[in-house]
């Protein structure tokens, strides 16, 4: 069986957490790699199963306590954060204090600077959320804005927070490059590469189009037409080709 890059971390997220859950179930307290994927793979499955980004961050709060880890794991485990796909699309879930110990008011995070600006349309009939984490070229196909411009970019805001655009809704976003080593892997699966090595950006771009992404080029709205489901069931078909 062929498994992408994340569906392989998942696999392996999953067989963590449930050696983790074996070893609570006998009494044993967790520490920070048992506490950690008990946790996520919690937030996958509930993603999983249609909650809400929120209501599963939430949950995630509940599942463990302090006297279900090892003295030292609250002090050291300040938060759980993990990639879920949930029903609009994969998005970074933080979740903080995931103990229900702090006694201080977390910090606010300021968001970065922004290097440029995007204009970003929701063409669906219902709200699409963007991540602070997401690279941006690749979210939601029913999103209309220029690709390539986003492409090695992501949203000017605060790690874990979330950009809600209601449907028909316009707005104007910030944008900063992805830092660190620049390669991106997972997502839609076009890259899984570097994000400046032209060939792999030329090639990307295409598949985002010839997918249905809607894009602008030039000032030119594209693919008006194509429904958004489609479009992602052609990318899934594409990247599991043998």
């Amino acid at each position: 069986m062929s498994l992408t890059p994340t569906e392989r971390d998942h696999l392996l997220l999953f067989t963590q957490a449930l050696l983790a859950a074996q070893r609570r179930d006998r009494g044993l307290r967790l520490n920070v790699p048992e506490s950690t994927a008990l946790i996520a793979n919690a937030v996958c499955e509930w993603a999983r199963d249609g909650l809400d980004l929120a209501t599963a961050r939430d949950r995630a709060r509940t599942l463990l306590g302090p006297d279900d880890v090892l003295p030292e794991v609250p002090g050291i485990l300040t938060e759980v954060r993990v990639e879920a796909r949930f029903d609009d699309g994969t998005r970074l879930v933080v979740v903080e204090d995931p103990f229900q110990v702090a006694t201080s008011t977390p910090q606010t995070l300021d968001a970065p600077a922004a290097e440029e600006f995007l204009t970003i349309t929701n063409t669906a009939d219902v709200a699409i959320g963007l991540t602070s984490h997401l690279h941006l070229a690749e979210a939601n196909p029913r999103l209309r804005f220029d690709r390539a411009a986003a492409f090695g970019m992501r949203l000017a805001m605060p790690t874990g927070d979330t950009l809600w655009l209601e449907p028909d809704a316009t707005v104007s976003v910030g944008l900063v490059s992805i830092r660190g080593e620049r390669v991106v892997v997972g997502n839609t699966g076009v890259i899984d590469g570097p994000l400046d090595d032209p060939d792999v950006r030329a090639r990307a771009l295409e598949r985002l189009r010839s997918c249905g992404y809607l894009d602008i080029v030039d000032g030119i709205a594209m693919n008006d037409a194509t429904d958004a489901a489609e479009a992602i069931s052609r990318l899934i078909a594409d990247r599991n080709r043998p």
